[in-house]
């Protein structure tokens, strides 16, 4: 939980914003199971209001925590009925009656139709962010059992719904395992790029002039957001993304690459990619960075990635003709300049704490 980072959090929340906020804390607990105490609390919580009931089954359904919400069979009595939608003028009366026939209707039938609309908008504003500093990396299960991994300076803004999975790339690399689920596709918003999945892997870069896409595994579609709307969620909490894209959208498959502009039309020449080359492109989800003959000015952008330090490069022509290959140990800067004095001749200089610049030298200097 302290990986999660609340967007628009005020200090006067409004009361659904704060029932949402428990009833999600209140599922975190259950994945780890209540203590006796915590077991009371939310017994208590839920008597407190019908819309406590309704919130929690809704979020729970929303994220796929069905599961861990049947652990509540067993902490209040079970009605014998089902009774009939009470009105909200009952309150507080009326939640503990709710509760009791809300659980038994859960066991019965898994059908929520039974209680009233929750906000679906107030469910769906619901914004996972999570974000990776320089040189940090950092994996996350999503709740629909999704995996991704946040390369280095990385920020994304994760929302679901019922019938969408919407992650949206702000800043850096990601790579993601798509949990199947044909009825819910998912899509990575880069630019005004939407790339879209049911089930596959694929790997996005947000770079200075262009976004990379590799597919690892299945196929994707991309296509340009159509949408005036912002780019994750409708104001009335739909979102034009949960629908599947056309198949007239740019496929992209296994071992295949795409690059994309951040604005206007795909231009649609899919690159074949050598298993190698896409191993070494992804290899900084090993904390190691491999290249293969690349020029010395664009191994170092890629290293300064992952460093608060920035390579320049002196006036020499012999270092434009410079090609790196090996591998290196991301954010080890001490190490990486050790190879290259040893095995490339290039020695460096330290211009200020964040600034370093190379210099073509005797074989013999030190570092």
């Amino acid at each position: 939980m302290s990986n999660v980072h609340h967007i628009n959090e005020r200090n006067n929340k409004a009361v659904e914003d704060v029932r949402l906020d428990c009833a999600s804390e209140w599922l975190a607990k259950l994945d780890r199971g209540l203590t006796k105490p915590e077991k009371d609390a939310l017994q208590l919580w839920l008597a407190q209001s019908y819309k406590n009931v309704e919130v929690l089954l809704e979020v729970a359904h929303l994220w796929d925590k069905m599961g861990e919400l049947s652990r509540l069979s067993d902490l209040f009595p079970q009605s014998q009925s089902r009774k009939k939608r009470l009105p909200v003028w009952l309150g507080a009366t009326a939640a503990s009656v709710l509760l009791a026939v809300a659980l038994s209707f859960f066991q019965e039938a898994f059908n929520f139709s039974f209680f009233y609309p929750v906000n679906q908008s107030a469910v769906v504003a619901k914004q996972l962010n999570f974000q990776t500093g320089v040189g940090e990396s950092k994996d996350i299960i999503l709740p629909d059992k999704s995996e991704i991994t946040l390369n280095t300076n990385s920020f994304v803004q994760i929302r679901y719904t019922r019938d969408s999975r919407v992650i949206n790339l702000l800043r850096g690399e990601i790579h993601i395992n798509v949990a199947h689920d044909k009825t819910r596709p998912l899509s990575v918003i880069a630019g005004d790029k939407v790339i879209q999945a049911v089930g596959t892997a694929f790997n996005v870069e947000v770079g200075k002039k262009q976004i990379e896409l590799i597919v690892t595994d299945g196929k994707v579609l991309v296509a340009e957001q159509t949408s005036s709307q912002p780019s994750n969620l409708q104001k009335n909490g739909t979102n034009k993304l949960g629908k599947f894209l056309s198949n007239n959208s740019t496929a992209v498959s296994k071992g295949e690459k795409l690059d994309l502009s951040f604005k206007g039309k795909i231009a649609k020449h899919v690159e074949k990619v050598d298993p190698i080359d896409v191993a070494a492109s992804l290899s900084w989800r090993k904390g190691s960075l491999i290249f293969r003959g690349e020029s010395l000015a664009d191994a170092m952008a890629e290293i300064s990635r992952y460093t608060n330090i920035d390579f320049e490069l002196s006036d020499d022509e012999r270092l434009t003709r410079v090609q790196v290959a090996g591998m290196f140990k991301t954010g080890d800067v001490k190490g990486l300049l050790e190879v290259l004095n040893n095995n490339f001749n290039i020695s460096y200089e330290r211009i200020s704490p964040d600034k370093i610049r190379l210099n073509y030298a005797d074989p013999s200097a030190s570092i």
